[in-house]
């Protein structure tokens, strides 16, 4: 394990995660055999409002995925859910493009109760995992309080991010990405004080294999959001969501070939590291791509491998444990 101060191993891992791989590394960290505290940050530039309710798509996702309630089909929503709401509403004639589960509508009910009684979200946050039963190592905080909402800017002209993804399920050719809002927010009030109290000792943050344009850009573009990570990180680890060649699931291949870039582990590590100089130390690909690193590591960028699929809760926890230890690894 190396000689790794007990301090450091008892501050919270920081995670930042969108849904899709980002909840799946999440739940795998938190299930792992050495239960490290573990503190997950959310995208919440997906967060929108659909007939009057608040609704966080990333943050439920983590939330249902810790909490192992999540669908583990879709890997999104409730798993055991039941549509008799959505099937009124749409008989109703009400919108029907983005699918609500009575389950998962429940949690939207009690989300904006909760917000419009005065709740900050992060508060609201933590309630929730409380009662779908997130386990008492875990905390759930979304990235900023502030509003950020994502639009891209496509061959279709602008268009909100659940417009983009859900409406038109991806299909226009996106051209750029915009998160509104972003420059007057901050970083969410008990992320700070959470790497505030890890002191001298730091801690280790890790970049899920999200998707890098939707949902950690709009976590790492927050004003004072790297310099808080960077000055709290022993170590900052990122995980690639391309394997192969491609992303398991979802637009990254997708967007990354119409942003011209290389839709492969090298392509996405090179536009992480233009974007973001300086924050990322150690980079962890696929063992598909090994063959592929060598390039990359005979210029001294620090690449490890292994095998980054997570099908299962198993394999998850599997890859889950072995971060745990890349990161108690002494510098």
């Amino acid at each position: 394990m190396g000689d790794v101060p007990s301090a450091a191993r008892n501050a919270p891992l920081v995670l930042l995660s969108g849904g899709g791989g980002g909840a799946r590394l999440a739940a795998g960290l938190s299930q792992a055999p050495a239960e490290r505290p573990l503190l997950v940050v959310t995208n919440t530039g997906d967060d929108f409002e659909h007939c009057g309710l608040s609704i966080c798509p990333d943050t439920d996702s983590v939330l249902y995925a810790v909490s192992k309630t999540i669908d583990p089909q879709r890997g999104w929503g409730r798993a055991e859910e039941s549509w008799s709401v959505f099937e009124a509403l749409k008989n109703l004639g009400g919108p029907d493009w983005f699918q609500l589960g009575d389950k998962d509508l429940a949690l939207h009910l009690s989300r904006s109760a909760m917000l419009a009684a005065g709740e900050d979200v992060a508060g609201v946050t933590t309630e929730l995992g409380d009662r779908l039963g997130v386990p008492p190592h875990v905390t759930v905080v979304p990235a900023t309080a502030s509003p950020i909402r994502t639009h891209v800017i496509s061959d279709q002209g602008k268009m909100a991010f659940q417009e983009y993804f859900v409406a038109h399920r991806c299909t226009p050719v996106l051209r750029h990405v915009v998160y509104e809002g972003i420059d007057s927010a901050s970083p969410a009030e008990r992320l700070s004080k959470a790497l505030d109290d890890v002191g001298t000792a730091g801690t280790d943050v890790v970049l899920g294999p999200s998707n890098p344009f939707l949902s950690i850009a709009p976590i790492l573009d927050i004003p004072d959001m790297q310099g808080l990570l960077r000055h709290a990180a022993r170590r900052v680890v990122a995980v690639s969501p391309i394997i192969g060649g491609q992303a398991l699931k979802g637009p990254t291949g997708k967007i990354m070939s119409e942003l011209g870039l290389e839709v492969s582990a090298a392509g996405w590590t090179h536009w992480m590291s233009e974007h973001y100089p300086g924050l990322v130390d150690v980079w962890v690909w696929d063992e598909t791509d090994q063959l592929a690193a060598g390039d990359l590591r005979a210029e001294g960028v620090d690449i490890r491998t292994t095998s980054t699929v997570m099908s299962d809760p198993a394999r998850a926890a599997a890859f889950g444990d072995w971060l745990l230890r890349i990161c108690e690894v002494d510098h």
